[in-house]
């Protein structure tokens, strides 16, 4: 028995990440993906940004910003799933296999609904003026984020219950309906922290880009910092004057990034008289110290192209929970592939029942191509090539060999090695002396082993669709 708890993170990707989402959010996170016991997901909820943002410019940024943040303050993409909601085409399908059975009465008592069509009322307009059925429908998009991987455990806000909670809701009405007996899909719980600091901004109310009172974490680099930091708001009590440390976001903050001796001592300055201005500059100096050399890592990772590569790895991952269930919950519906009956129709459908190359030009100006798997996960992508032609060529070559009648694998003819990779194991497609391919990396080997079956599977299932189609 698996006793390893799976726990799923979103992080909306509309603004730029401030010093309150690293303590209240990030921080607290990475400390509970880090435990042994657990299997942590991480995904960019691009899709959910787009309910509040319709600027393509700042969703964009802010994909790459937030990913950047979260590599630099420490998450381990080798250690955790981390990817983009858009990239796994399982999330849009599963929101409507469950859109189809959740009640719009559910819907109609979700909190963020019903205080858009208050805020509605009270200015006397009509009650569901500029709600969008992206809002209103926005619940079973994020049960969908939860019940794709089996999600155990959702750390949330306590705000943010609800959601879970509706979740649990539309999960066991699915399995009642659907599952004869079985439990397709896994009620999630929530986990509320009620310990995650909650900082306050320059103006001492809680530290939120709605009101326009926070501190940057990386933008703006050292100087930035210092900037906000001197505008938290203070009285105008003069250098040896005793002062509150209550009375402001200071020592709040302060306490935020130091031990429980370090922060009673900066109080303790302050009432012995501590001048606001060098209280600034200490605090400054204090955060600067933590996530000064994250700032580094951040800007190495935003002046690269590794983000999209961490991102594109963690998709594949994801997708190969994902993509098995979607499997199981078509069958279960009704959408099943063809049974016995028209030549025709099984002929015409063959191809979707096999997996399929793809080709493409990546980011770096080279073109490639992917070997998909029936179900549509990546288990194969090839080594960069100067032209289209040439990824072209040999996807053709690599079906005329496996299709011949006299093809083995071996050393001299396709075969798979081993191979390191930074990021855990990995492996090999090569023809003869010409290496084609890769893929992983995998948790371990037992992970690589089973995808490299996975691989010779597909591949071999696709030679033998090929053949039998030939007049």
């Amino acid at each position: 028995m698996n006793a390893r708890t799976r726990v799923l993170t979103g992080i909306t990707t509309s603004g730029t990440p401030h010093l309150g989402n690293y303590v209240g959010a990030i921080r607290p996170a990475l400390r509970l993906a880090a435990q042994p016991d657990t299997d942590a997901f991480f995904f960019l909820a691009d899709y959910h940004a787009l309910i509040k943002c319709d600027d393509p410019e700042r969703i964009a940024r802010s994909r790459l910003e937030i990913a950047a943040t979260w590599l630099a303050c420490g998450l381990d993409p080798a250690r955790v799933t981390f990817y983009r909601q858009s990239d796994i085409p399982e999330i849009p399908e599963l929101t409507w296999l469950l859109t189809c059975v959740t009640a719009k009465g559910l819907m109609n008592r979700a909190h963020a609904y019903k205080a858009a069509v208050d805020a509605n009322i009270a200015q006397g307009e009509d009650a569901d003026a500029g709600i969008t059925l992206g809002l209103y429908s926005y619940p079973v998009l994020m049960a969908a984020d939860i019940l794709a991987f089996g999600a155990q455990r959702v750390p949330v806000g306590r705000d943010q219950v609800q959601h879970i909670e509706m979740a649990r809701d539309i999960a066991q009405r699915f399995n009642h309906l659907y599952g004869a007996g079985r439990e397709l899909l896994a009620p999630p719980v929530a986990v509320v922290d009620e310990d995650v600091a909650t900082l306050p901004g320059l103006d001492g109310r809680k530290m939120s880009k709605s009101y326009d009172n926070t501190i940057p974490l990386f933008a703006g680099g050292p100087r930035a910092l210092e900037d906000a930091i001197a505008r938290i708001v203070t009285d105008s009590r003069r250098p040896g004057e005793p002062k509150d440390p209550d009375s402001n976001a200071l020592c709040a903050i302060y306490r935020a990034f130091a031990t429980r001796a370090q922060g009673d001592a900066y109080a303790a300055e302050l009432r012995a008289g501590l001048a606001w201005g060098e209280a600034k500059q200490r605090l400054a100096t204090r955060i600067e110290a933590e996530i000064g050399p994250k700032r580094a890592r951040y800007d190495q990772l935003t002046a690269s192209n590794q983000i999209e590569e961490i991102l594109q790895e963690g998709a594949a991952k994801a997708r190969a929970l994902a993509a098995p269930l979607l499997a199981r919950l078509r069958e279960a519906v009704g959408l099943r592939a063809p049974q016995a009956g028209s030549a025709q129709v099984m002929r015409s459908n063959a191809a979707a029942r096999v997996g399929r190359f793809v080709t493409f030009r990546g980011k770096d100006g080279h073109f490639h191509f992917r070997f998909l798997g029936a179900d549509g996960v990546d288990l194969l992508l090839s080594v960069p090539f100067d032209t289209p032609k040439a990824a072209a060529d040999w996807v053709q070559m690599l079906d005329k060999a496996g299709g011949a009648a006299s093809f083995v694998w071996g050393p001299d003819n396709l075969h798979l090695r081993i191979a390191e990779h930074i990021g855990g194991q990995a492996f090999e497609l090569w023809f003869a002396h010409e290496r084609l391919a890769e893929a992983g990396p995998y948790a371990n080997a037992d992970a690589r082993d089973a995808a490299m079956l996975q691989l010779v599977d597909a591949l071999e299932t696709r030679w033998r669709a090929l053949a039998a189609a030939q007049p």
